[in-house]
């Protein structure tokens, strides 16, 4: 404690009065609040100081339809299958990496396309662009197709959107360099599609029908529309996605094997 501080409380303890007391027992409470608030600016976590990411720098980008990190595979005909249950019905979401690009604001963009099942019975359809960004591998999201089902007909499309259209621009889905505190964008088109994420932890393990993964990252994933919405979703080193929320791997493989 400062030498000044110390002949202060002396010369406080000194005089045997009530409201010396009040005084000396608001003066510490004053000192302990100001130490609590200056450490945690100092050694507080980075997710509480570190602003959501929606602008990334491109200028030493190679971006290329094909590649990987270490939790993301873009290579055709990489495949991912989950499977759970919600609300009391069977979810199955398949993802495969698809032998086909498409022209996104002027660049080349891998197809990802995901199929969701409940039940057996169709409920979306979605096309997703991806790029790498060499020689980082961050990778960047550029947009998606979106055919929402009822009955086996399209109903609409909801959630569609596109880089370069209605100031919408890229976001980020994982970067090469992943760190716990990382927080961004994985969409960014104004009120229609503004999810992000932020990695809260990296060491994790996981069990699933797939198998027991070790050293998992998870990210937690809100929308900026729907505040109160929050998901949870966990990727395995060299597998990729490995569950959301109750869904879990059930295999992967080069969908061309099968």
């Amino acid at each position: 404690m400062h030498k000044n501080v110390k002949s202060l409380s002396k010369l406080l303890i000194s005089y045997h009065t009530p409201l010396a007391t009040i005084f000396l027992m608001l003066f510490f409470i004053v000192i302990s609040v100001y130490v609590i608030f200056l450490g945690s600016n100092i050694y507080g976590s980075p997710s509480s100081n570190q602003e959501w990411k929606n602008s990334f720098n491109l200028d030493d980008c190679k971006l290329s339809p094909n590649g990987s990190n270490s939790y993301f595979i873009l290579e055709p005909g990489y495949q991912l299958v989950l499977e759970g249950q919600e609300d009391g019905a069977q979810i199955q979401l398949k993802i495969t990496v698809l032998n086909e690009t498409k022209i996104v604001n002027g660049t080349e963009a891998r197809v990802v396309e995901e199929v969701e099942t409940e039940d057996g019975e169709i409920v979306e359809i979605s096309k997703n662009w991806f790029v790498v960004c060499k020689p980082v591998n961050d990778i960047f999201y550029l947009g998606e197709e979106v055919d929402i089902y009822e009955d086996g007909k399209i109903v609409n499309h909801e959630g569609a959107w596109e880089a370069g259209v209605n100031d919408a621009t890229l976001g980020m889905v994982m970067p090469g360099n992943a760190a716990i505190g990382q927080k961004y964008y994985q969409e960014f088109a104004p009120k229609v599609a503004e999810d992000r994420a932020e990695i809260v932890g990296m060491d994790k393990v996981i069990d699933t029908p797939a198998g027991k993964f070790e050293k998992v990252l998870e990210t937690e994933e809100t929308n900026a529309l729907k505040p109160d919405e929050k998901e949870s979703k966990f990727y395995a080193p060299g597998v990729g996605l490995i569950q959301e929320e109750t869904l879990k791997l059930v295999r992967y493989a080069n969908a061309t094997s099968n």
